[in-house]
């Protein structure tokens, strides 16, 4: 595991996976709230899949995650503020393109970084679909942020209403996360408009069938210029889980990749 300051003297943790031994740009993985690099996307075999396949991997923990730090003001947060993070790690790993690929809140931060930045190369983005244009942001529909945060505070884990938002909860004690962080970051979220028109990169949405963050995926889609989406099995957990899910990855960059030639 790596570290740099970031653009407002934020702490960032980031780990690497692979080498370097093509000439592909590195896939830059941004993952969900509550979990971090090693959770979305280690444990869950997606970086497995990526280097397996001879690329090399970068995945930052993002501020209030993991190894990263963890303040409590709710104005050190918000997908923006990350998608600014990203940008100090793209500069820190000194690649001139990337493939980048986000899940849930790192799909927000995936699509807000893209739609600024010229260094996208490939995009993914997963665990999202209307709600990026219809809410300006995660799907706050299913499950309200009030409730959330209502459940991350609650000082018994039994009395959370309603029962959509005691999954938040019961991950946050599971991986040991600062509750108060998150509260912070679940305070921020994104509230606004997305570029999604200047996204230059063939992009890939990935989402699961059951997923109720993620509904009607083909609007979010239909907004992106060079966007095809694939409906995998699951739900907002699972489909990330699905072996499906890194393969669909895998197998988006490479037809690109062949299409290229490889090119960066």
């Amino acid at each position: 595991m790596k570290r740099f300051t970031s653009w407002d003297d934020i702490e960032i943790a980031y780990h690497e996976w692979g080498d370097r031994g093509r000439d592909l740009p590195d896939v830059v993985l941004h993952h969900g709230f509550a979990v971090d690099a090693r959770v979305n996307w280690e444990l869950t075999g997606v970086v497995e899949a990526l280097v397996s396949a001879g690329r090399r991997v970068v995945a930052p923990d993002a501020r209030g995650h993991g190894s990263s730090q963890k303040p409590h003001d709710p104005h050190r947060y918000g997908e923006q503020r990350m998608a600014r993070d990203l940008a100090c790690l793209v500069d820190r790993i000194g690649a001139e393109r990337i493939d980048l690929v986000g899940y849930s809140m790192g799909a927000i931060v995936a699509l807000l970084f893209a739609c600024a930045d010229p260094r996208v190369r490939r995009l993914c983005v997963g665990g999202v679909g209307s709600g990026v244009i219809e809410c300006g942001g995660v799907d706050r529909r299913a499950v309200p942020n009030d409730a959330i945060i209502a459940a991350l505070q609650a000082d018994d884990p039994d009395t959370i209403e309603p029962p959509g938002a005691r999954p938040f909860r019961a991950l946050a004690d599971a991986l040991g996360a600062d509750r108060r962080a998150l509260v912070a970051q679940a305070r921020s979220v994104y509230r606004g408009d997305f570029a999604l028109e200047r996204i230059a990169a063939p992009t890939l949405v990935l989402a699961g069938r059951e997923d109720p963050l993620a509904v009607r995926p083909q609007v979010l889609a239909s907004a992106i210029p060079e966007a095809r989406l694939t409906l995998l099995p699951g739900d907002h957990a699972s489909t990330v889980a699905a072996p499906e899910f890194g393969a669909a990855i895998v197998e988006f960059l490479a037809a690109h990749d062949e299409a290229a030639g490889g090119a960066r």
